[in-house]
């Protein structure tokens, strides 16, 4: 006999309700969640013709992998969605676990995609980085707050570089103020090692990861950003396109459509909201970008505002991201050096391995004039080369078109060719600060 189990799951309880094929209820209980526990209730109660469906929460996953071996099907479905399609004004954890049990036998209920292992645990350490960067960010602030209380200003720029933090720790107040001061130092340089220590599993996976690098090549995307959003999109083929994409971590906008009415409103906010914020803090470094994204950025500026732009050009960013994850290749418009810097800086951080550069022993580099020092900046097709990515795809015709009209002709064709420059003081890597790197 074929059996749907709902389960409203909780931290620390789980009401189970047992339907027949016929809608009928055939028993409930209820129990304390723990592993034990779970797998006593899956060994006694369910059968391996059964199918069982949870709600996506925060420990839903460890509960799925319990319930699988001993069940024909574990159903994840979106809380969000779920809701929408069954409300009730008596809402118990007894009628949703019937409601989940009933939709399931229905085969109406809205399922999450179940991301494979690589996936939750990429999940689990951005995450966590992300949480330790807003540890990091408030401790920050503390103590900005104990120097602002006392009308003390730094006498450097950067209060946390090695000079700032030298003189926080000899600055003279009174015991209060001292007191907290140390306090945060400790906490900041604690936060720091931690930090360091979560980088160290990161840097390798993300340099192993080929998709890391082909999204290193967006202007603005670190690889802290670049592995934030792979967790959160997981299998790219589930998207239809770079638009679905873009909906799954709620940037697009909101609508409201009545007859001849439509209202365009704020993004969803739908969907991991970190990964969101992420593209928006890169997003923002795009203003300066002279590249199609930053003519995009400026015109929706001038025609809206600035935070309108930002929005839109995240948005845009995993439009772009799709297309180069699905077609296996970088992005055309990216500026060599910044590129080249960030992908250097992640093989270094990898492995320790730097490469020389300038001219061969014996031969001189070349010259602007006479005492002047030169760097030679490369086509982005040599980066990409000399760093193992694809070979650039040639622009689909109504996407030159688009560039054209963008008035950028001449940056593009200025990627293709190699630039002997002035030496300057060392490159800013394009990324968020965000990104703690």
């Amino acid at each position: 006999m074929l059996r749907y189990i709902g389960l409203d799951v909780h931290k620390r309880v789980v009401q189970a309700c047992v339907l027949d094929d016929a809608g009928q209820v055939l028993h409930q209980l209820r129990f304390d969640l723990s592993r034990e526990k779970l797998t006593a209730f899956a060994r006694d109660q369910l059968t391996p013709t059964d199918r069982v469906v949870v709600e996506a929460t925060t420990n839903t996953w460890a509960v799925v992998a319990v319930l699988k071996p001993f069940v024909a099907e574990v159903v994840v479905s979106n809380p969000l969605t779920t809701k929408a399609i069954a409300s009730a004004k008596i809402k118990t954890d007894k009628v949703d676990a019937r409601v989940l049990a009933q939709l399931l036998r229905c085969d109406f209920l809205p399922r999450v995609w179940e991301p494979d292992a690589a996936t939750q645990e990429l999940r689990r350490l951005a995450s966590r980085r992300a949480s330790l960067v807003a540890d990091r960010t408030a401790v920050k602030n503390r103590l900005h707050s104990v120097l602002a209380m006392r009308l003390i200003l730094p006498p450097v720029p950067d209060l946390f570089g090695t000079k700032g933090l030298a003189w926080l720790r000899a600055l003279a107040l009174d015991d209060e103020g001292r007191q907290l001061l140390d306090s945060d130092l400790r906490l900041l340089q604690h936060v720091e090692a931690e930090l360091k220590t979560l980088d160290q599993m990161l840097v390798p996976k993300a340099y192993a990861d080929e998709r890391v690098k082909l999204l290193l090549t967006l202007p603005g995307v670190d690889y802290t950003v670049a592995q934030t959003v792979l967790a959160a999109l997981g299998e790219l083929r589930r998207f239809r396109d770079g638009d679905h994409a873009a909906s799954y971590l709620g940037l697009a906008p909101s609508t409201r459509q009545s007859a001849e009415r439509c209202y365009h409103g704020p993004i969803t906010k739908r969907g991991n909201g970190q990964a969101r914020w992420m593209l928006v803090q890169a997003a923002q470094h795009l203003a300066k970008h002279p590249g199609p994204l930053g003519v995009f950025f400026h015109r929706l500026a001038r025609k809206k505002n600035r935070n309108v732009a930002v929005v839109a050009v995240a948005r845009k960013l995993v439009v772009i991201a799709w297309h180069l994850l699905t077609k296996h290749e970088p992005y055309r418009y990216a500026q060599p050096r910044p590129t080249e810097t960030k992908l250097a800086r992640l093989r270094v951080k990898a492995t320790g391995g730097k490469r020389k550069t300038g001219p061969k022993p014996g031969q001189a580099g070349p010259k602007l004039a006479a005492g002047i020092k030169t760097r030679t900046i490369k086509p982005l097709a040599q980066v990409c080369q000399e760093e193992g990515l694809p070979p650039l795809g040639a622009a689909p015709a109504g996407e030159a078109r688009t560039v054209a009209e963008s008035g950028v002709t001449v940056f593009v064709q200025a990627l293709t060719e190699a630039h002997v420059v002035p030496q300057r003081s060392p490159v800013a890597i394009e990324g968020p600060v965000l990104s703690g790197s």
